[in-house]
């Protein structure tokens, strides 16, 4: 009994890209923490 929200297909597109940018954002943080502890731990 729930309503769901039907949404367009603009907003659909939109939610695609702001996924899109936020896991390209999270990849980035992974790559960049591991560059930084190869760096670290390379330096001892």
């Amino acid at each position: 009994m729930i309503d769901t929200v039907k949404l367009t297909e603009n907003q659909k597109k939109a939610r695609r890209g702001r996924n899109i940018a936020l896991g390209v954002v999270l990849a980035g943080l992974v790559v960049l923490f591991y560059v930084i502890t190869m760096i670290k731990i390379g330096a001892n």
